[in-house]
């Protein structure tokens, strides 16, 4: 069973048809081979390198050392296959040689229709272009060329690629220069930068530390301070309590006091005010029973000498001359008028002894009566 990079090439049996070949191809599975009858042999299907140096003659004339590493291999199909076996199945290690000498040839050929600059600056169109030249002759011998690449080309110390690449050097050489003046620029601003970031952050730090510093200073302080900050609430809170109590104290006090001392002197003033009260209430009935008996007295001392008075009247009018009218009705009517006369006398008198008391002994004098008409 032949490999996977291989081609298994089967001989020794007469082949069938006009265009048969003389042996058989077997790739990717195995056959079985009758011995003696048959003859298998193995075709390498895998990548090889072949290695180019030549010395090229540009279009100007110069001499150019080329240097190319070409990769092939064997076609995949049976007609590639055929063609490579029968060149080389008997010595297949002489392909990249074969390889080699043909590509030499193309490679001179392409390089003498281009300039150097166009070589230098289009080597991969020099590449393409050799691939493409090869493909007829490669193909032939049932070889496949996968790539070829120009590995260097070099003046012979010539110098004139150098003095190509001189201009160009030099403005790389400026370029390079003010990229170097730049980045050094750059680098400076940035280091600046840098600087200032740095100067920044100590001085963020700085600050950070003092603060956390003066914090811990100040818990340090607090902590100091916090036995004797304690002792003054405690003693603050102590006379606090002795403020309420005395102040409880001084409530309780007042309490008694005014229990003590001003309930029961309200108490007397209010007795001793009731007292004056019925007092004045005794005094002012005494005054009133006084002033009644006093007009009990008058009225019985007048009703004691009325008899009297009207004897004086009527001897008083024994000797007048009084002339009745009107018969019983002018009779009654003088005595009425004498009655009433009394009853003004008593009044009169009852109001004069309310005012001036009569000395004790003193006598009323006789009211003379009017004569009525």
């Amino acid at each position: 069973m032949p490999a996977p990079n291989e081609a298994l090439l089967i001989s020794g049996r007469k082949q069938r048809g006009a265009d048969a070949l003389p042996f058989k191809i077997v790739t990717g599975h195995g056959v079985f081979v009758v011995p003696i009858f048959s003859k298998a042999t193995r075709l390498t299907l895998a990548m090889q390198e072949a290695e180019v140096v030549e010395d090229c003659y540009t279009k100007q004339g110069l001499t150019l050392g080329v240097q190319a590493v070409i990769a092939f291999k064997v076609g995949d199909d049976h007609e590639s296959i055929a063609a490579a076996a029968r060149r080389f199945q008997g010595n297949q290690g002489q392909m990249p040689t074969l390889v080699g000498r043909i590509f030499s040839g193309h490679l001179r050929s392409i390089i003498g229709s281009m300039t150097v600059e166009s070589i230098i600056r289009e080597q991969q169109t020099l590449a393409d272009a050799i691939v493409d030249a090869s493909k007829t002759e490669m193909a032939r011998i049932g070889l496949a060329v996968d790539s070829l690449q120009i590995s260097s080309i070099d003046d012979k110390g010539v110098g004139y690629i150098k003095a190509l690449a001189a201009p160009h050097q030099a403005r790389v050489n400026q370029e390079a220069k003010v990229a170097q003046a730049a980045a050094d620029r750059e680098s400076a601003m940035s280091e600046q930068e840098s600087v200032r970031h740095q100067a920044e952050y100590a001085r963020q730090t700085a600050i950070a530390r003092a603060q956390y510093q003066a914090e811990i200073d100040q818990a340090q302080q607090t902590a100091s301070q916090a036995g004797p900050l304690a002792a003054a609430r405690a003693a603050q809170e102590v006379l606090a309590e002795q403020a309420l109590v005395a102040q409880k104290n001084a409530e309780l006090r007042q309490a008694q006091l005014i229990a003590e001392v001003v309930r029961p002197a309200e108490a007397e003033a209010e007795r001793i005010r009731a007292l004056a009260r019925a007092q004045a209430d005794a005094t002012k009935l005494s005054a009133e029973a006084a002033a009644a008996q006093d007009r009990i007295a008058l009225d019985q001392a007048i009703i004691d000498r009325l008899p009297e008075m009207l004897r004086a009247a009527a001897e008083g009018l024994r000797g007048a001359n009084v002339t009745v009218l009107d018969g019983a009705e002018g009779l009654n009517s003088v005595v009425a008028s004498l009655a009433a006369q009394g009853m003004t006398m008593l009044e009169t008198l009852r109001a004069g002894i309310r005012t001036e008391p009569a000395a004790p002994g003193s006598a009323v004098a006789p009211i003379s009566p009017k004569s009525v008409a």
